[in-house]
């Protein structure tokens, strides 16, 4: 939290911890994910917003059953600022929703570059937690947008596809992008011995062929509370808080409310659309 000292200078305001939530390909879970966590990482008190990465096919708004008047194209096009387009979530937690378009950062003037850097460094003055929901597949949106994150949370699934597409993604932020450090969360497992017998498979194959450290988070088991829940358009935390895939939420919650904030992290989140649109 910012504040003026003794002899009247503002203090750097408080860092904000940037999550990219991925998985490489779809049908992983990663937006039940997203959204749980960001409700979940709420409830335990932190000020959270939520990105909607997905500009092609939007869809965390419609799972929480929110209608958003303007997206993210709006922004871009200049209709509206950032902070008219954010949606009020349960818990507290903000939303940015993403477009339906094909509009994308690489087709932004430099004006429009410098505008959405400026816009975020103001709503994010009071920010705990930006969490990104990136979209499925390598695409170089998803690319961008998980290199720009200070933190890298890939969810796989007992599937040798997503086994496959996540290891591929890793491979190229690794190779191409530099980031070192991932962690991994073993979701719809049956239990927790098929959730540490995935990160090992993947872990193997890192430890082969890449130059990464991988952390591995736990499980979240496979809970038909969990397509209810999407059904009712309530996060599955709200609709069925007792549920095993809901617990482990929790539980993940808890593990990431204790990272550590990044050395280099900047006291706003500017730096992450700086990192974004560079």
């Amino acid at each position: 939290m910012s504040y003026i000292n003794d002899i009247g200078y503002q203090a750097a305001s408080k860092a904000v911890r940037v999550i990219a939530v991925t998985g490489g390909k779809g049908g992983v879970g990663k937006s039940n994910v997203s959204v749980n966590l960001a409700i979940a990482l709420s409830k335990l008190g932190q000020k959270v917003m939520l990105l909607d990465a997905d500009l092609g096919l939007a869809n965390v708004d419609i799972m929480l059953g929110l209608k958003a008047e303007k997206n993210l194209a709006d922004v871009l096009e200049g209709q509206c600022e950032l902070k008219d387009i954010v949606i009020q979530g349960p818990s507290g937690l903000q939303i940015i929703p993403a477009s339906s378009g094909t509009k994308n950062m690489a087709e932004l003037s430099s004006v429009q570059h410098a505008g959405i850097i400026q816009a975020f460094s103001d709503i994010g003055q009071d920010l705990d937690f930006l969490i990104v929901d990136t979209a499925a597949g390598i695409t170089d949106m998803v690319v961008n947008f998980v290199q720009a994150s200070q933190e890298v949370l890939a969810v796989v699934c007992d599937e040798p596809t997503s086994i496959t597409d996540v290891y591929a993604l890793m491979k190229v932020l690794n190779r191409d992008h530099q980031i070192v450090r991932f962690h991994v969360l073993a979701n719809m497992v049956q239990n927790s011995q098929e959730g540490r017998a995935l990160f090992t498979t993947l872990s193997s194959v890192c430890n082969r062929f890449l130059d990464v450290t991988l952390d591995y988070l736990g499980s979240i088991p496979f809970d038909d509370n969990v397509r209810k829940s999407v059904k009712k358009q309530k996060p599955l935390i709200d609709a069925f808080p007792r549920s095993p895939a809901a617990l482990a939420i929790k539980s993940l919650a808890k593990k990431v409310q204790q990272w550590p904030v990044p050395k280099n992290a900047s006291g706003n989140i500017e730096f992450f659309m700086e990192r974004l649109v560079s």
